[in-house]
């Protein structure tokens, strides 16, 4: 069962790497992430520095602040695992997935950039020494609109292809959703927009990295031509 799961994983990846246009995607894709992945820590650094607009939040009012770290990062580092296991046997998951965070994680520069904000009242700092690479090991608390959290876990539910896992994925994306409020780490604004913007950044990447331009038939001569042949030309190439 295990060599035939293996053989599976090496067709797939065999037949993928052979693609010129999808090694090609696999190798820029992997290089802008680990740029970003320098990037990040400077860009923190910057918006923690600035100051930003405190807002009035009537869900965060009705909800007492709990430290639930543990639990938000079990979830969110469950679902990564859980889609680089689904990557594995579908590399088309993994391309996917790469190209449409990069633009997720443009889109949040900009719209962090653009919406200046304070933290909640009553933020508990988030806790993780694996999330603290991509910080620079610093605290962040104006890390807020969109949230960065629900984006990633709503962009695994729209890369992932069973509908199950897709379920499970949404179910994490709720739990997470409410967790974060639990712990004031954003506003509601921040966890709402999140799913819209990412499932219109995904369709973007999906159009951009798979469209494909149908070839256009060249068109009848009309010139000096009779109006007869010219549809029954146009008849025989539409046959």
């Amino acid at each position: 069962m295990r060599d035939i799961s293996t053989s599976k994983i090496k067709d797939s990846w065999k037949e993928t790497w052979n693609s010129p246009r999808k090694r090609l995607r696999i190798i820029i894709g992997t290089f802008i992430m680990i740029i970003v992945v320098f990037i990040l820590p400077v860009f923190f650094g910057y918006i923690e520095k600035r100051k930003g607009v405190l807002l009035d939040d009537w869900v965060l009012d009705q909800i007492p602040p709990h430290n639930v770290s543990v639990l938000i990062f079990s979830i969110i580092w469950g679902m990564i695992l859980f889609a680089l296991i689904r990557a594995i046997y579908n590399p088309s998951i993994y391309i996917t997935y790469c190209w449409s965070l990069i633009f997720v994680v443009i889109a949040r520069f900009i719209c962090i950039t653009l919406v200046p904000l304070d933290p909640p009242a009553g933020l508990i700092p988030l806790t993780d020494p694996l999330t603290g690479i991509f910080y620079g090991h610093a605290v962040i608390t104006k890390d807020l609109f969109f949230s960065g959290h629900t984006a990633i876990l709503t962009l695994i539910v729209l890369c992932l292809k069973r509908k199950t896992d897709k379920l499970i994925g949404s179910l994490a994306v709720i739990l997470v959703a409410f967790l974060l409020l639990v712990q004031h780490i954003h506003y509601t604004i921040d966890i709402l927009a999140a799913p819209v913007i990412v499932y219109a950044i995904y369709h973007a990447t999906i159009h951009f990295l798979y469209k494909t331009k149908s070839k256009r038939k060249p068109q009848a001569k009309v010139v000096n031509m009779p109006q007869e042949d010219v549809l029954s030309k146009v008849y025989s190439e539409r046959k």
